[in-house]
């Protein structure tokens, strides 16, 4: 009689599924009992726990029915090979998935640039990860929610510009033409970047350190540097480098541009 039973794979599954899942409770409910009692956190180890039992739970299972399992699988192998390609994608989303969280290049709430998209990542799961858009050349939100698949974040670079959420090397470039000699008032514009830069110029040295260390790199700043160049086209270019908080970028560049701006016309009216 007894061997019958145990013969009975069915009836042997629902006893030990009914084993397995009724020892589970009782002790996530005795942990979570006793730590509601000295108040402490034991989600982590009752999380653990869960997993461990349905990870028993299906090895069992797995060897119970492992003959039947095996030669169902011979008989749909074709049918899984034709849905392994109708769904490669998902399959590439899902291993993109693994990647991030596996090697974290990046965290909720980091600034990244994935390919030519940049922004703030919301959220990510195992099909897509969210963004929201942020327009690199003025760091400012663009309003647009972007959702790349995960299979682009196994096959494109991706850059982690966390750190232009606070502090930005900001570069841009003015064009003008050659009538006007730029070293006769270069001098009056770096006072004036190091005057639009003091409030902050403290902090933006410490910034400017800490990054310096954690990327073990030298990065420009924090003193604004300009630079004269020629175009192309042989147009004086002026090539402004400034360290500063990344919401005042904008502000900061058009203080500069206007200034530049006066002394360039100043000095021709004066030629």
């Amino acid at each position: 009689m007894l061997q019958t039973l145990l013969e009975n794979k069915s009836l042997v599954t629902l006893v030990l599924a009914i084993v397995i899942i009724t020892v589970k409770l009782v002790v996530t409910r005795f942990i979570k009992s006793r730590a509601k009692k000295k108040k402490i956190d034991k989600r982590f180890t009752v999380n653990f726990l869960n997993n461990i039992f349905n990870f028993a739970l299906i090895v069992v299972l797995f060897n119970i029915w492992s003959v039947e399992i095996q030669k169902f699988a011979f008989s749909i192998a074709a049918f899984v090979v034709a849905i392994v390609l109708a769904t490669r994608e998902f399959i590439q989303c899902f291993i993109g998935f693994i990647y991030v969280v596996s090697n974290r290049p990046f965290r909720v709430g980091d600034w990244i640039q994935v390919g030519n998209y940049c922004g703030e990542v919301n959220s990510i799961d195992w099909i897509n990860l969210t963004l929201l858009e942020v327009n690199i050349s003025n760091y400012q939100f663009t309003g647009k929610t972007l959702y790349l698949p995960n299979n682009q974040l196994i096959t494109t670079p991706i850059k982690n510009l966390n750190f232009l959420k606070r502090y930005a090397v900001h570069h841009f470039t003015l064009t003008r033409d050659g009538s006007v000699n730029p070293f006769d008032f270069i001098d009056a514009m770096k006072v004036k970047a190091n005057g639009y830069c003091a409030d902050f110029s403290d902090v933006a040295e410490r910034y400017n350190q800490v990054i310096e260390h954690r990327l073990d790199i030298k990065i420009a700043g924090p003193e604004p540097h300009i630079e004269v160049a020629t175009s192309d086209l042989g147009d004086t270019q002026i090539i402004f480098t400034i360290f500063c908080p990344t919401e005042r970028v904008m502000e900061i560049e058009n203080k500069l541009t206007a200034d530049f701006m006066n002394f360039w016309f100043s000095a021709k009216q004066h030629k």
